[in-house]
């Protein structure tokens, strides 16, 4: 949909690979899919799911067993982003670099995105 030819618009560490691969293996899923919803305290979150079936108009990307699937209204949001998986010893999860992103809360879980210009209402 908003595609850059010959470029992917994510990027997912060998590390995302590995634990994309195997949650997918583990409940039979075609892919993880990657969204954004409205909330927290930044504005927006992003969602991840397991999807069943690929949508018409989700961004697919694969890298070996890997495969994300990108939802349509996230696809301008999201260009450039690496995705990762990092494991800790007090936690571990998906961690995603992108570089769209202006401002973040205190916790780290929602962000914030620049409004895109002509969307921002008219202050009188």
């Amino acid at each position: 949909m908003f595609a850059i030819p010959g470029k992917n618009p994510v990027t997912i560490t060998p590390a995302a690979e590995r634990q994309i691969s195997r949650l997918m293996a583990g409940k039979q899923s075609v892919g993880l899919r990657i969204g954004l919803k409205k909330g927290g305290c930044a504005g927006m979150e992003y969602t991840m799911e397991l999807a069943a079936e690929a949508e018409k108009a989700d961004e697919v990307v694969e890298q070996g067993d890997a495969r994300v699937l990108i939802a349509p209204m996230a696809q301008m949001f999201l260009f450039g982003t690496e995705i990762d998986y990092e494991s800790g010893l007090l936690e571990s999860g998906f961690k995603f670099r992108n570089p769209n992103v202006t401002d973040t809360c205190g916790c780290g879980e929602s962000i914030r995105f620049e409004p895109i210009e002509g969307t921002r209402a008219q202050e009188s």
